[in-house]
Parts: C-alpha cells; sequence; structure tokens
C-alpha cells in the first residue's frame, strides 16, 4: 500500500513514520510512505499556499491552485489515487471506514490549516474525514490517526493475523481487560479464570467482559455488533442486576 501526505509541515511526520509499528510496516514492504510538502506545487516565487477570504472574516484561507496541484501529480503517477480531505466537516472516522481504506492500494491524505481550504477542492478529492467533533491546529494529527489506524490492519503489520480482528471495534465491541505479571499487585489480583489454561472458558470470560465494558461505557455500539443469542442473554442478565440496584 501507498499512503502519500500533503502537508504545509513535513517534518511534523518524521518522528512518528520512524517509530514502532509504522516502522516496522514500512521494514516489511506493507506500506510506503511519503511526505509531499504544499509549497513545493506552488508557482510563485514566494511559495504561497493561502489569502484572505473573501467576504471578510478573520484567518486565512488554502488556496485552490497549489491543492489540486498536487492532486493532479499524485493522480497522474497512479490514476487509481484515493483522495482524503481532513476536515472537521468530513465523516467520522470508524473502524470500519479504518478496513474499508485498508482495502485500497492508494491514499492521498490532505492536511487542511489555517482557517480551511478554499471549497472548491472538494471537487478535485473523494471524500472528507473527522476524527471528531473539535477543532484541531490542522490536518496533520488526524492524518497521523488515520494512517496508523490503516496500516495496522495490512496483513502481517501486527505480527500474529488474529491481533487486530481481537482490538476494540474490530468486533463491533470495545476489547476485553488484558493482565500480565505480577499476578498480585498491591492487592489487586489477576481474574483466576486466566490462569486457569481453559481456553474455551477464558474466550467465554473474554466475551462477556468485552460485553460487559460495552453496555457500560459505549451502549450505543450494541446496536450494530454481531451478538449471538447467548451474548444477548448475558447482557439482559447485567440489564437485570441494573434495575435491581436501583
Amino acid at each position: 500500500m501507498e499512503i502519500d501526505i500533503l502537508t504545509l509541515f513535513p517534518e511534523f511526520f518524521t518522528g512518528p513514520l520512524s517509530q514502532s509499528m509504522l516502522r516496522r510496516a514500512q521494514h516489511l514492504g506493507r506500506v510506503r510512505f511519503r511526505v509531499l510538502n504544499l509549497r513545493e506545487f506552488t508557482t510563485d516565487r514566494h511559495q504561497v499556499t493561502d489569502d484572505r477570504p473573501f467576504g471578510g472574516g478573520p484567518g486565512m484561507v488554502m488556496k485552490v491552485e497549489p491543492l489540486v496541484a498536487a492532486i493532479r501529480g499524485v493522480r497522474g503517477e497512479d490514476p487509481a489515487t484515493w483522495v482524503i480531505l481532513l476536515s472537521p466537516a468530513g465523516e467520522l472516522f470508524t473502524q470500519k471506514k479504518a478496513g474499508e481504506l485498508a482495502q485500497l492500494t492508494h491514499l492521498l491524505l490532505i492536511c487542511g490549516h489555517y482557517e480551511g481550504v478554499d471549497d472548491r477542492v472538494r471537487h478535485f478529492i473523494n471524500e472528507e474525514i473527522s476524527i471528531g467533533d473539535y477543532v484541531l491546529t490542522g490536518g496533520e494529527i488526524p492524518a497521523l490517526v488515520v494512517l496508523d489506524a490503516v496500516t495496522r490492519l495490512l496483513s502481517g503489520v501486527l505480527g500474529g493475523e488474529g491481533a487486530a480482528v481481537e482490538e476494540s471495534f474490530q468486533t463491533g465491541l470495545l476489547e476485553y481487560p488484558h493482565y500480565t505479571r505480577p499476578r498480585e499487585f498491591e492487592g489487586l489480583e489477576v481474574p483466576e479464570i486466566l490462569l486457569s489454561g481453559d481456553h474455551a472458558r477464558i474466550a467465554r470470560w473474554r466475551r462477556r467482559e468485552a460485553l460487559r465494558r460495552t453496555a457500560h461505557r459505549r451502549p450505543e455500539l450494541l446496536a450494530k455488533a454481531a451478538l449471538s443469542r447467548e451474548d444477548r442473554e448475558f447482557l439482559a442478565t447485567l440489564t437485570e442486576n441494573t434495575t435491581e440496584d436501583r
């Protein structure tokens, strides 16, 4: 997979792309990252990428010409490139969306900045993505979120093929609790069932803990999760216990 990042601050990505899982993915040949400086797609001597908004108002707006020039440049190399504008006005990024993007071969992530981008850019992209209902200085952090979430889904990147499947949201639920040594810490003990060696019982416990955690912290996720009859019966007991507590 190829992931290009278009930004005014290419140095922002130097550290993250050379660390941990992102570094491993590149060494394995599963992904190639390329950071593009938007200023290199300008045509004026001062490499201007922004201007004052028509109609007045605060801040500066990113100009359409260098953005479209960059998009056309990348698509000229690969017409199949899927172009994403990171924007607070975009579709909310989810694990499902990460899975969809991981099936593609080439992404171009555009990092907005200043007050926003000239709206005409939207005629040249495939979609807009937002990572949440809050305002950030630019699109660089959202771009890192997207490329990290997508890269870890690529085959072989996490080592075991089941590693990504068991993570939060992959099953539609929050992930079950994890424990490691020591068995006891300041009176806090690891659940005995995890030390039993009975893999069937452990799997059942983990499933129920994932259901319990999701019901408590993110109950809206249950409406879309793939639940078995046993899952629903267990959730019903949680509801009954909550009602009794009242």
